[in-house]
């Protein structure tokens, strides 16, 4: 089942709500990046939220760009999004380990760290791109989202995301000294759940619209937990809107996509001034550059950049 988000309101249009299933996006991110658990949970929960914020905005060309810096050992997580909710994103430090919580479930926080900040750049057309800076909270992704919400946009809004892996066992073939060929078992995992929902106040929500919603949010179980059960995102609507008479607006298709090109990245190469391509030609004689977003890897042979070279002098 492809990923998608579903916008909603309330009936009397005092709440608005995203509710999405994000599971091919985090997996392909993990795949992409080689993530650990932790980092896996840490970047799938900033895609599926910078995903929902980029459907809010208004104009087909318009881009988000989610940062968040929070002092911890995986570095920054920085994920973007167009109009449409399609991101891609990468986390500094993929390879990073830390201790779970006693309970068992993973220590997105520790990773993260809380000594740092979250960072959201709107690119809306204008002159000059919005951007908003806030202190982190809890390293923990959801409630730093919230925090923003509250801060930057004056929008009281709760904001639920999740990311659940499970372990599998592999078979790979693998090449010994000898030259001959084995088939071993190798412990991996994968992404089994993700998603989120963003629920937002509107300032003219009454007394009774909030009470409700807050007697909908206090009870509901892990976004994971209730998609692991078999609940649709329409089926998160009617529980995070129940007795407030919901809307679906629109079905949002989502995923993470990447818009880098050999032509893309040739341009990046022209980027760096005559001085420096030439230096490349001089002393490598060619060049590979490694899309930070995907990991795809483009080659660059030496006529290549001569071409490069010859087009912008």
């Amino acid at each position: 089942m492809k990923d998608y988000v579903i916008k909603a309101t309330s009936g009397n249009g005092e709440i608005r709500a995203y509710v999405g299933n994000t599971r091919e996006m985090v997996e392909q991110a993990r795949v992409n990046h080689n993530t650990t658990k932790v980092a896996t949970a840490a970047l799938g929960r900033t895609l599926t939220a910078t995903s929902m914020m980029g459907l809010m905005m208004k104009n087909e060309k318009d881009e988000l760009t989610v940062i968040i810096k929070g002092g911890g050992p995986i570095g920054t997580i920085l994920a973007t999004s167009d109009a449409k909710g399609m991101v891609r994103g990468y986390v500094q430090n993929p390879d990073v380990q830390v201790e779970n919580y006693p309970n068992g479930k993973l220590n997105v926080a520790g990773a993260v760290g809380t000594d740092g900040y979250v960072q959201v750049i709107k690119d809306l057309g204008l002159k000059e791109p919005y951007i908003g800076s806030y202190p982190l909270v809890s390293g923990e992704i959801a409630e730093d989202f919230t925090h923003y919400f509250a801060l930057s946009e004056q929008t009281p809004s709760v904001v639920s995301l999740g990311v659940l892996t499970r372990n599998m066992e592999v078979e790979r073939k693998i090449t010994k000294e000898d030259g001959s060929e084995e088939i071993v078992v190798c412990r991996e995992f994968d992404v089994e759940q993700a998603g989120g929902f963003i629920v937002q106040l509107m300032p003219f929500a009454s007394e009774e619209t909030i009470a409700t919603l807050e007697n909908n949010i206090k009870d509901i179980p892990s976004v994971t937990t209730l998609l692991k059960a078999g609940n649709k995102p329409e089926d998160i609507v009617e529980m995070v809107l129940k007795d407030l008479e919901p809307k679906i607006l629109d079905v949002c298709e989502v995923g993470f996509e990447c818009n880098c090109s050999k032509e893309r990245t040739g341009k990046v190469l022209q980027s760096i001034g005559e001085k420096e391509l030439q230096a490349i030609i001089d002393e490598d004689k060619q060049a590979e550059v490694t899309c930070h977003f995907c990991n795809n890897k483009y080659h660059f042979t030496e006529e290549e950049l001569v071409e490069l070279l010859n087009s912008i002098k």
